[in-house]
């Protein structure tokens, strides 16, 4: 009652501040379609991907004033992207994806970084496990686009959030009709006490679909 008197304003919980989407939130849990993932799963690089995953954090990403990716990481090494266009309900959903962490380089120096962004993170054609994929993004030459930079906004179950800086080229290659298996190259640099900590990370992904996804929590 004092804080309402004189006016303090309650802190926000991260929970508050974390967006929720599909049921979808820090700390809640949900079960994938089992069958699906059985039948597609010999066809993907990852290997004995779980059906119950547990949500432990959210990443935010606002690509533009209309345009929002939602990460929802989860216990399996993995997370579910989320892309919104034009507002923040289900109705304005475009995209759902779920991603498994492949690979994680440290980078030490300021050549490697230079390196990596010039060319280790936007190519024409990449292999990875011996399957060929095919840059998605081009620019209006036709060409491979150049990576795209963005910022994340990290929520976690104990109450922290960071923010990292990364630049991204999405791959894809056709498995099946219809269906595509994805690759993120991201390069990620984080500030920590006036020092930048930076790595390369490479993920896979495959598409899915609002009823793949059964929230249990």
């Amino acid at each position: 009652m004092f804080k309402k008197w004189f006016g303090k304003k309650e802190t926000p919980e991260i929970k508050d501040l974390a967006p929720e989407i599909m049921g979808l939130r820090i700390g809640g849990a949900f079960e994938l379609d089992s069958l699906k993932l059985r039948l597609i799963e010999p066809d993907l690089v990852i290997e004995g991907a779980a059906t119950t995953h547990l949500i432990q954090a959210v990443g935010v990403v606002k690509l533009d004033d209309t345009t929002t990716v939602l990460r929802y990481y989860t216990d399996d090494d993995a997370f579910i992207q989320v892309l919104l266009e034009g507002g923040m309900t289900e109705n304005h959903i475009s995209d759902v994806k779920l991603w498994y962490f492949y690979d994680t380089q440290s980078i030490s120096s300021q050549s490697q970084w230079d390196r990596i962004l010039d060319t280790g993170i936007s190519q024409s054609e990449i292999q990875l496990e011996g399957n060929h994929y095919q840059p998605v993004w081009q620019n209006a030459e036709g060409a491979t686009a150049a990576p795209v930079a963005m910022t994340e906004r990290t929520y976690t179950q104990d109450s922290s959030n960071s923010e990292t800086d990364q630049f991204c080229m999405l791959y894809e290659r056709q498995i099946k009709d219809e269906m595509y298996e994805y690759v993120m190259y991201f390069g990620e640099e984080k500030i920590i006490e006036n020092r930048a900590d930076r790595c390369m990370v490479k993920t896979t992904g495959f598409d899915l679909q609002p009823a793949d996804i059964d929230i249990i929590g």
